[in-house]
Formats: C-alpha cells, structure tokens, sequence
C-alpha cells in the first residue's frame, strides 16, 4: 500500500504545471455542473440537465458568460451564489486562488505549488508569493469599490436585493464574465435599461479594462508609477509588456467605440440622446473584448457591427488578465510582422524592440489554433442548427473562445451537440491562452 501510494505521489508530481491548471480547470468546471443539477438551486425545484449545468458551469468558470436560461429566472440564490463562486474562481485562475488562499494562513509554499502559481499569472517564480498576495487584495479592493458605486444606483431602486445585485454585477464585470442578475427587471436584458446610465457603464466598464488588463501590468504600473510618486520620487518607465498592453488597449476601445457608433448611430442607438450613443458605443467596444455585458440588443445590430464585434472578441483581453481571446500582446506582434513583412524587413520590431523569431512562431501559432476551433465550432453550429445565419454562428463560436459572452440572440436555441461544442470552444478559449500565450509573456 505505502509503494503505491509512493507511486500515485510521484505521478502526480510528474504532472506539469500547465496541464496541472488545465485539470484544475475541468476539475472546478465538473464540480460546478453537479452542483448545478441540484433541483435546489433552481427556482422551480427542477433538476437542470446535465448539458445545460455543464454549458453554464464552463461559462462561469471560463468567465465567459454566455447562457442557456436568464440567471435571475432560472436560478435561485443558491444557484446564483454557485455561479459567483465559480467565476470568482475561474477569474482569477484555480492556482492563483488556491495558492493564494495557502499564503493568506501563512503556510509553506512548496516548490511545485510556486511553478503552478508562475504558469498561471505570467509572474516569475522569485515574486510569485508578493505577486499572489497583491492580486487578491487588489481584485478584493476593485470589487468591494465597485460594488459600493453600484450600490449608488442599485439599492435606491431594488432596496435590500440592490446589495446582491451590485456585488454579484461587480465580481462579474471585474473577473470580465457577463453574467448578470438583472432579468427581475428585463428577462435577458442584461444592462440594456442602464443604456443612458454613465455612474452603471462606466463602473462596469472601468472594472472591466482593469480586469482585463492582466495583473503583471496593473503590478507594473503601482510600483513604477504610484508608489513612486507617493514617495516624492520620479516615477519609473513601465517595462515593455506594460506598454504593449496598454497601447493596444488604448487603440481598440477608441477605434472599436469609434466605429460602433459610426454603423449603429440610426440604428439599435436610435432612440438614444447623443450621450446615450457615446455611452452605448465606449461600453460596447470595452465589453466586446472580454466582458459579454450589453447595453443595446446584440441581436439587432447590423452585421458590419456584428464582424467589428468579432475581430475585438477574437483578440480579447491581456496575458494574465481576467479575459480570452488571443491576447492584446499576440495581436501586436502578429501586426508588427505583417507590417514588417510589406515594408521587406527580416526582423519584427515592435516599439523599438527586437521581437525574436520563436515569439513570432508562438503568436501565429495561437492565432492559428484559436481559427481552427472558431470555424469548427462555427460550423457544428450550422449543421447542427440549420436555422442560425452564418454571422451569427461564427459570432457565437466567437464569444466562446473569447470566454467574451455576447450572444445575437441563439444561444438557447442551440442543440445540445452545439452546446456541447460551444462549451469545448469556451474551455479551449480559457486554458488555450495559459498553456501556449504565457510562453510569449515570458518571453517578451
């Protein structure tokens, strides 16, 4: 027994960190399915199918979004408070939390716990223990102020139950998920009633980008820049990741609100004020990369809207950050190579900075994997449901591995074989860009 036992000890150690977070994943992800099958957390007393607990279990875990029953109508409290716990997990990454949860009752890291940790934030194995302990006070600081603001707004209108609805609202915009608990108020209407609402959007937008923004980053910028000037000294450069980020972000929410509001202006923004339109057309382009939250109808936007909505869905948030996608810093250097490639340069230069040749191969390499589940989830979906147009599958199989959550209206219509695949497509979106972008962070 104690041989085995040596044996089972050593497997396991065996194991490397990234298909370690891989099955903590599926692990969280099976874990939420069961508990949501329970007819107690149902408000009807019914037991969910396994297909359904599964597909908005991996969309919680996966902060996706995306769902097969509005979460105010379907599910109680308790199922509500499952889907919380499973985005506040997946958001932040099964390791980082439980290691985390090590360092907060002062225990010894182990080695292997540490590797575990450095794989799964893009930290380095040195400041991995500062670093977790950073990300769960800053994630705990950034929900605890967003719901607070929320609450502003919320509990004015609902009373007691506006608490939950601006805590719930505020785990879920940080970790980037798009779930909501607003269907007492408009079934499946998400935050469409907030349109013209800027103290809900710009919450929800600002917890959104600093969320999605990767704690490397957000650690860069505290003690490069912050910190610094808070002891009267001159503040720091941020180092190359940080610029990288911060630019391509800075480009896709003006150029992604810009155009929205050029293709949607007469249309689902019709009835809006002009500040409504701008509202609208920032928290659009901010959602559509990671979060999932909307504040028009994505279903009756114009299909140019839809494919603007894609193209942002597809490169998604930032390495180590709480969103999909392929990330910002892969969408730089594939940029800088194609723009290298026209003018006959042998070399990617990006910001005055050598990209080396194996970075390059790993962003074409993601990029590559990330359309080949795109278009075979894509076109599952269309065999499968004859009835749903070819922009609205791809932009469904989209949100998937962009773990994004916006949806043009046929995600409960699906068969249970699209769900299925739709659900593989959000995992492969979560865990794709840990095991294979993390190397180009840490190479970069």
């Amino acid at each position: 027994m104690g041989e085995e036992w040596f044996h089972v000890k050593k497997r396991i150690k065996s194991i490397s960190p990234v298909q370690l977070i891989v099955l903590s994943f599926a692990v969280v992800i099976l874990t939420g399915t069961l508990l949501l099958m329970l007819p107690a957390v149902s408000r009807s007393g019914e037991h969910t199918s396994l297909i359904d607990a599964l597909f908005t279990s991996t969309s919680a875990t996966c902060v996706t979004g995306l769902v097969v029953f509005d979460t105010w109508t379907h599910w109680n409290i308790w199922g509500q408070i499952v889907i919380i716990a499973l985005i506040q997990v997946g958001g932040l990454g099964v390791i980082t939390f439980t290691t985390g949860f090590t360092l907060l009752v002062h225990r010894k890291l182990a080695l292997h716990n540490i590797q575990l940790a450095t794989e799964n934030t893009a930290g380095d194995t040195i400041h991995i223990a500062r670093l977790i302990k950073m990300i769960l006070a800053f994630t705990a600081g950034c929900e605890t102020l967003g719901t607070c603001i929320l609450m502003l707004r919320f509990v004015p209108q609902f009373g007691v139950r506006g608490v939950w609805v601006a805590l719930f609202t505020a785990i879920s915009a940080f970790c980037n998920a798009g779930f909501d608990v607003l269907g007492f108020l408009m079934k499946d209407g998400n935050l469409i009633p907030y349109v013209e609402d800027p103290l809900v959007c710009l919450t929800v937008g600002a917890l959104i980008v600093v969320g999605g923004l990767g704690f490397i980053v957000v650690s860069d910028i505290y003690h490069s820049r912050i910190v610094r000037e808070l002891h009267g000294e001159k503040p720091e450069r941020l180092n190359f990741h940080s610029d990288m980020v911060l630019l391509v972000t800075a480009f896709l929410i003006v150029s992604g609100a810009t155009l929205f509001l050029l293709c949607e202006y007469d249309n689902t923004l019709v009835h809006n004020t002009f500040g409504g339109k701008l509202n609208a057309s920032l928290f659009q382009s901010i959602s559509a990369r990671t979060a999932g939250f909307a504040s028009v109808n994505i279903a009756r936007e114009r299909d140019i809207t839809k494919v603007i909505t894609i193209i942002l869905m597809f490169i998604g948030a930032s390495p180590a950050g709480t969103g999909g996608g392929i990330k910002t810093t892969t969408f730089l250097v594939l940029a800088a190579t194609v723009f290298s490639v026209m003018k006959g340069e042998s070399e990617t230069v990006v910001m005055k900075h050598r990209i080396e040749r194996t970075t390059v191969y790993r962003a074409l390499t993601i990029c590559f994997a990330a359309l080949l589940v795109i278009l075979i989830t894509t076109g599952v979906i269309l065999v499968a449901n004859p009835e749903v147009n070819g922009v609205d599958a791809l932009f469904e199989a989209t949100s998937g591995f962009g773990t994004v959550g916006l949806s043009a209206g046929v995600t409960q219509g699906l068969c249970s074989l699209s769900k299925f695949f739709v659900s593989m497509t959000m995992f492969v979106g979560r865990v794709g860009p840990v095991s294979l972008g993390l190397a180009l962070t840490r190479h970069q």
